[in-house]
């Protein structure tokens, strides 16, 4: 299989189950909620490896490592293979205490 050079971020979002459409990651990213570099970026801008990507949902702030660019979308058990989820313990216990809440 051939390498692939240029991956723009909302197809990668999207190949990463990040987002269930692209045509979602490609709102967020107009709506400012994808950073990279602490940086808004539109849906065009191109990936690159060890690159950080914070996807900012509300009341979580999510950050990414990117392993490997790809532009095809991948099975929930690959996506490890491409991304590492970075996101500090006290992002991921704001999820944790809305869907305590019942707030869901």
């Amino acid at each position: 299989m051939p390498e692939i050079s240029e991956i723009r971020i909302d197809k990668f979002l999207w190949a990463v189950r990040l987002f269930k459409t692209r045509s979602q990651a490609s709102d967020a990213c107009r709506k400012g909620r994808i950073l990279i570099n602490n940086i808004q970026v539109k849906p065009s801008r191109i990936i690159n490896a060890t690159e950080v990507v914070v996807v900012r949902m509300n009341p979580v702030i999510f950050s990414y490592e990117v392993i490997k660019p790809i532009e095809n979308r991948v099975s929930a058990r690959l996506v490890s293979l491409y991304i590492n989820d970075i996101t500090p313990e006290n992002e991921k216990s704001k999820l944790m205490n809305r869907e305590l809440s019942g707030f869901v």
